[in-house]
């Protein structure tokens, strides 16, 4: 609850104002049934109409301030609640797309996308419940007491012996509910992740004939999460039927009582009907607050989960140059002993630290380029290639060793600093549902002439030069509307739009010909001289004309340097170019 004080806290004098609107619309209405006593008991039986039309005219102006108070309040107890959910959206959001590597695989996309959704949104009824709801229930449940013993304490007295039990009862069922309701969002992180998977992959799902296995594995997760659900909700309601009873026999006694003592004459006929409208004040002021205690619980375990991704300490600090490591030459990029286990992080609490025992996905990786030279990284699936791209961008820190860019330890880079130096296609990079234009831009300012020629050097030219509204063409999600090699020949001119000093392309050209490929990495070779361009790729056609080849597997570094001389001295790789090459001829 300590994330929803502290973004209510900007907005406390409004809130306060909206409390005190509904403290007056709760002392009005409590007004009502004291006229209407007072209209039975005096007025009626005084035989004054004009009286009785005064007192009338009195009780329906008592009504409509009333409303009037309350809808003033509740519509700005909701644009408040909006602007708090609006505020813990915006940073939740910023804080996401800043996590580490380490930090986003530890939470995970699904969990992240249920905290920024259900998880806000119960935040947010949260917030509503706390203007409204929370003052309304306890100024009707004690104002209605307090009424009440000045009419009858006999009466009162009944209200009073049960009161204190119903609330006792529950206090203690939604202590108990906060931790079944942390359950039930972790079920839906469940839910959430495998209907991710199964939307993103539902061209695989239907190709294999596998949609009944996957509706199964669904149904089983949702299963677990309902259980949970009921489970939660079956404890937190339990209140409601003990506390409807409860009241019930009191309304059933005080009915009895009443008419007992308005026949021996100690009270008047129209205090028992006040005292039962009273009474209903009462009974709606108790489940109120039940529903109050029932918002907190789940309000309060969602808040949890949104802190711990607000306040989860920052991993990746900027060090100072004096804190950093000194690469042992000047190369543009060197890569130093480096080492890297996933898994690695500081989540905030020490018992989510996951990184003791885990095997290195990189060994002692050593290499050096300069500005302008080119790096072709192949080897098998799974031997770290990707891995080397994310340390070097600084996704992650390397557990040993040290990476340098331009002299500099990453690890001292200011991240838009550091990124600002790259153009990046990475391996299923994402096409926006936007404009070819704002695809390639990406946001950022680049002219008419860079996006031309960014799309020509990609080989992207031609294709949208043949589409009706050319660069603002419209790609669906995903860029459904798409080919794959249209794909990424786009992707590709997004990297070389701002004219990077490093150009990464992870796999970037497999579904392109073999001639689209030989002549965009001839245009880029011709036109972009001054770039260092890492390229990872499965092809040997791809690296072999590269400065340098780093050849990788499991993990470590079993061949590094030019063509010819990998042919000499690396028989992996010789066994890749002859199995490749040999195909083709």
């Amino acid at each position: 609850m300590k994330l929803i004080y502290r973004y209510m806290k900007p907005y406390k004098k409004v809130i306060g104002c909206v409390m005190g609107i509904k403290l007056l619309g709760a002392m009005t209405e409590l007004l009502l049934p004291y006229i209407l006593e007072h209209i039975i008991d005096v007025t009626v039986p005084s035989g004054k109409l004009l009286m009785v039309f005064f007192w009338g005219f009195v009780m329906i102006a008592t009504a409509v301030v009333t409303r009037l108070f309350n809808v003033l309040a509740n519509r700005q107890a909701v644009e408040n609640a909006h602007n708090i959910s609006y505020r813990i959206r915006q940073d939740l959001f910023a804080r996401t797309i800043n996590l580490s590597g380490s930090q986003f695989d530890f939470y995970g996309l699904p969990s992240l996308i249920s905290r920024m959704t259900s998880d806000s949104y119960n935040v947010q009824s949260c917030v509503q419940s706390i203007q409204t709801l929370c003052v309304r229930a306890p100024i009707m449940l004690l104002g209605g007491i307090v009424v009440t013993l000045t009419m009858d304490r006999v009466l009162a007295s009944v209200l009073c012996v049960m009161l204190p039990i119903l609330l006792a009862v529950v206090a203690g069922v939604s202590r108990y509910g906060i931790p079944l309701y942390n359950k039930v969002q972790e079920g839906l992180d469940d839910v959430v992740r495998i209907m991710r998977e199964n939307i993103s992959g539902i061209r695989v799902v239907k190709a294999l004939s596998k949609a009944d296995y996957e509706k199964r594995r669904f149904s089983e997760s949702n299963d677990r999460m309902t259980a949970r659900d009921i489970k939660a909700g079956s404890v937190m309601a339990l209140p409601g039927p003990i506390m409807q009873l409860s009241l019930n026999v009191g309304l059933t006694l005080v009915v009895f009582i009443g008419a007992s003592r308005v026949n021996s004459g100690e009270m008047e006929p129209g205090v028992i009907l006040a005292f039962l409208t009273y009474f209903n004040m009462i009974l709606q002021s108790v489940m109120a607050l039940n529903r109050i205690f029932m918002m907190i619980s789940k309000a309060s375990a969602s808040a949890d989960r949104i802190a711990l991704i607000l306040d989860i300490p920052e991993d990746q600090k900027v060090l100072l140059p004096e804190e950093a490591k000194q690469p042992a030459g000047e190369e543009f990029i060197r890569f130093e002993h480096v080492y890297f286990r996933y898994g690695e992080m500081d989540s905030g609490r020490p018992e989510d630290f996951a990184g003791s025992g885990r095997e290195n996905c990189l060994e002692d990786i050593d290499f050096a380029l300069k500005k302008g030279e080119s790096l072709g990284i192949i080897g098998p699936t799974g031997c770290g290639k990707t891995t080397v791209v994310n340390l070097l961008m600084r996704f992650y820190d390397a557990s040993e060793g040290g990476v340098f860019v331009d002299g500099q330890d990453v690890r001292t880079y200011q991240k838009d600093v550091l990124h600002r130096k790259f153009g990046v296609v990475f391996q299923n990079d994402m096409v926006f549902n936007d404009t070819l234009r704002r695809n390639i831009s990406f946001g950022r300012e680049v002219t008419e002439e860079q996006l031309a020629e960014a799309a020509r050097d990609a080989m992207a030219a031609e294709y949208i030069s043949r589409l009706s509204e050319g660069f603002d063409y419209m790609a669906d999600i995903k860029g459904a509307n798409l080919s794959g090699g249209q794909k990424q020949r786009l992707l590709i001119a997004r990297a070389l739009a701002a004219d990077p000093e490093i150009l990464i392309l992870d796999d970037s050209s497999s579904a392109l010909d073999y001639k689209t490929d030989a002549a965009l990495r001839k245009a880029i070779a011709s036109h972009h001289q001054d770039t260092t361009i890492i390229l990872i790729a499965q092809r040997v056609s791809s690296v072999m004309n590269m400065t340098n080849i780093l050849v990788m597997d499991d993990g470590r570094c079993i061949g590094y340097g030019n063509h010819a001389h990998l042919l000499q001295t690396c028989p992996q790789y010789k066994e890749i170019f002859e199995t490749q090459m040999g195909a083709l001829t």
